[in-house]
């Protein structure tokens, strides 16, 4: 077989004896129900070989340079859901009328797990819907360990690894790269539709979306309520992985639930999540649970990266739609010290954002780096392509929609020792640049547009020339280190790399 390979070249789940194709949640369950605990809330509760994504194993055939050994590696995956006993899903990514995609998933019977928890993700398919878009086996018991993806073809093989998030972020991945060939952006970006007053009896509402790593407060933000009192209401679109398309629409991905980390899950400052988590419907992953099913969400004995598919019916917080009728305030989260609370940001000045990407390390990405600074381009390690070209599109949409843009920093202003900017401040902010109501002023020192005042917050409290030793020094310093890094993309436009800020 020397062509790519395609859908047709796997087992037609329909009539293949090896195949148990769209077995409920039970019989899932129960296929890997030697490697459950369940739960004090009677979920189930696994603990996987690989705690986080295999990013440094992973290639695909339009980035990378694909050879005789990598094709075989596919051929040998598919071959092997011919001879094995395999669960099959045919699951619905998305619902928008032009970005929904059939993703149809192999799995071993015996890791029926992985399915259940991508199950909880993802609608069923319709027969309507057709035959697959994408197609993944995941074969976690691969003599080595390597992902490889045909981003043309929509294929993907999981190869040596039984982490969920690898069978999920094989089609979100081949989601982003269609939507951008059909002229949008996929983003690894929460999305959330929040209703506020306006002038005089009137109300508005305001689409939200907010980019950053895992782990870093994008899913806090996206699914918190900002302390609105009805009327006024924000609701949880999509927490993970969305498409801006050129009518300035976002196509959400996921229309079943959220996967969501664990760690220090709160039922004080998250009790939406909280409530859907410890549902019996929530499927853990490399949480820690006691031999009598008593959970603890603040021990991180197996990994800080630990997980739960949750129902997005049980989390309080999310509303029926998946899809935004239209984007009008873009987030970038950051955690660098030396960036205020929050910054308005020109359609320029955004692009640069984007492609810096700056943030920390998570135990989602690299659990050895974790607390690292780093930069991922779009904050999206999933991108399928030129990162310039990224983003060139980004700029002119945001453009092109007048969509404002922000950066905002969700970690401290000059370093730990002085000032925490908290998730009760970052929520107030939002709320009121959601309503309209902060004052801005261009700050000559920071040479940024900055809050002259937040109504309920004292925002010169947070002004960062104030927290840093020789702030000019440091800020001047910084902005060199940007220019060069963004002088390494070569298709990225000039006038976004003389927009660093």
């Amino acid at each position: 077989m020397n062509r790519p390979l395609a859908s047709a070249d796997f087992p037609d789940p329909a009539e293949a004896d090896n195949v148990v194709y769209e077995p409920s949640p039970a019989e899932l369950r129960a296929f890997s129900e030697h490697l459950e605990t369940t739960t004090e809330y009677g979920s189930p509760s696994y603990v996987s070989e690989y705690r986080s994504r295999c990013a440094d194993l992973t290639e695909n055939a339009v980035d990378d340079e694909f050879d005789e050994s990598d094709h075989e590696r596919l051929r040998d995956a598919v071959q092997y859901a011919h001879d094995h006993e395999m669960v099959c899903l045919d699951r619905r990514l998305g619902r928008h009328p032009d970005h929904s995609y059939v993703c149809r998933y192999y799995v071993p019977k015996e890791y029926g797990r992985i399915a259940l928890a991508l199950a909880t993700l993802f609608e069923p398919a319709r027969e309507a819907d057709g035959d697959p878009d994408f197609v993944t086996v995941q074969i976690p018991d691969w003599e080595e360990t390597a992902i490889r993806v045909l981003p043309e073809q929509g294929v993907t093989a999981v190869l040596g690894s039984d982490y969920t998030g690898e069978a999920k972020k094989s089609f979100l991945r081949l989601f982003m790269y269609r939507v951008k060939r059909a002229g949008g952006l996929g983003l690894h970006a929460g999305c959330k539709r929040v209703r506020v007053a306006g002038e005089g009896d009137e109300f508005r509402t305001v689409g939200q979306l907010f980019l950053g790593l895992s782990a870093t407060g994008k899913s806090t933000l996206t699914g918190h309520g900002f302390g609105l009192d009805p009327p006024e209401a924000a609701e949880m679109l999509q927490d993970d992985v969305c498409a801006l398309l050129p009518d300035g629409t976002v196509a959400g991905s996921e229309g079943n639930g959220l996967y969501v980390k664990t760690i220090g899950l709160d039922p004080d400052e998250q009790p939406a999540m909280y409530d859907a988590v410890t549902h019996e419907s929530a499927v853990l992953e490399n949480v820690a649970v006691d031999g009598d099913g008593t959970v603890d969400f603040d021990h991180d004995e197996l990994t800080r990266n630990g997980r739960a598919a949750i129902d997005r019916d049980h989390l309080a917080s999310a509303s029926d739609d998946v899809d935004l009728e239209s984007v009008d305030q873009v987030f970038f989260i950051t955690r660098n010290p030396l960036m205020p609370p929050i910054a308005k940001l020109s359609p320029e000045q955004a692009a640069a954002a984007f492609m810096l990407g700056e943030s920390i390390q998570t135990s989602a990405g690299d659990p050895d780096r974790a607390g690292e600074a780093i930069r991922v381009v779009g904050t999206n390690p999933f991108i399928v392509g030129s990162k310039g070209e990224e983003g060139n599109r980004f700029r002119d949409l945001v453009s092109a929609l007048d969509v404002e843009c922000y950066v905002i920093n969700t970690g401290y202003v000059g370093g730990e020792s002085t000032r925490d900017v908290g998730v009760d401040e970052t929520v107030a902010i939002l709320r009121e640049v959601a309503r309209g109501t902060v004052e801005w002023t261009d700050d000559e020192t920071t040479e940024l547009t900055i809050p002259e005042s937040v109504p309920g917050l004292p925002i010169e409290e947070y002004y960062v020339p104030d927290h840093v030793d020789d702030y000019e020094r440091a800020a001047r310093e910084l902005r060199q280190e940007r220019r060069a890094y963004l002088d390494g993309f070569e298709e990225l436009r000039d006038e976004i790399k003389r927009a660093v800020y």
